[in-house]
């Protein structure tokens, strides 16, 4: 079993409200989950208008191909024009390093 972890850090263009961070936010979120069947989350800076953390895990039998997977979808991310990828951060866990 392996376990893959993607953390990406944005800042979004013109916001000016959380509900227009919603409106940014949950098409790139509902996008990584539907084209990569991974689980997606906003998990950070909630708070903030302009900042937005987005994680993506998933679970799968061999490393090559959850770091491909993980590749993918930060390359999704960054092609988004209403948000630039500030950082990313990549975690891959594989059956040993989970005992």
């Amino acid at each position: 079993m392996v376990v893959g972890v993607l953390v990406c850090d944005l800042l979004l263009g013109d916001v000016r409200s959380l509900k227009q961070k919603r409106s940014v936010v949950r098409p790139i979120v509902a996008e990584l989950g539907r084209r990569f069947a991974v689980s997606v989350a906003e998990t950070g800076e909630q708070d903030l208008h302009r900042r937005c953390e987005i994680s993506v895990a998933l679970v799968t039998g061999e490393r090559a191909h959850a770091v491909d997977v993980l590749a993918q979808c930060e390359r999704l991310v960054a092609g988004h024009p209403e948000a630039e990828l500030l950082s990313t951060r990549t975690r891959v866990l594989d059956g040993e390093d989970l005992n």
